[in-house]
């Protein structure tokens, strides 16, 4: 798997090195090994899924997250940045690597007591799940896990998120 990820220097910005996760895209095989390893943590011990949805992060974390929802059999909810979403939303504002953005979620996009799985492509220094799971609470829902195709370990940011447990299948 790690063949199907490439290294991007300075991108978007000098001193960034961006991992590439379109090759794997374009390799069926790989992308649905990694589509079915994610929706695990969406299972429970006897494989049935024990989430009600599946969040996928803007924007590369809707590439994946919207097949394991699928897997899983559960809806899809996309959190989005500011402005994207036309219905009434609840915002959150947080920390990136190399800046600062805000996150939004329709307010009626989660019941209250939802089990939520939040999927994104690299947890970084955590700022998009920790904010991802302060929008889930505000809808009364709560989130359960966390998976990542690859955790960047040298930024710390499984700290961000506590004690969700985290399922990163690459580590960087």
């Amino acid at each position: 798997m790690t063949r199907l990820v490439r290294d991007v220097p300075d991108f978007p910005e000098p001193g960034i090195l961006f991992k590439d996760i379109t090759p794997l895209l374009a390799d069926p095989h790989g992308f649905a090994a990694v589509v079915d390893a994610l929706a695990g943590a969406g299972r429970g011990p006897d494989g049935l899924p024990n989430v009600d949805k599946v969040i996928g992060m803007e924007a590369r974390g809707f590439i994946l997250a919207a097949p394991v929802a699928l897997a899983l059999g559960v809806g899809f909810v996309p959190v989005r940045k500011a402005g994207k979403l036309p219905a009434a939303t609840h915002q959150v504002s947080y920390e990136l690597e190399y800046g600062a953005a805000v996150l939004e979620l329709h307010q009626d996009a989660l019941a209250p007591g939802d089990r939520v799985l939040l999927i994104d492509d690299v947890l970084a220094t955590g700022g998009t799940a920790r904010a991802t799971c302060e929008l889930v609470s505000a809808c009364g829902a709560e989130s359960v896990g966390l998976a990542v195709l690859m955790e960047l370990g040298f930024l710390s940011g499984r700290a961000q998120v506590g004690s969700l447990p985290v399922t990163a299948l690459l580590a960087v």
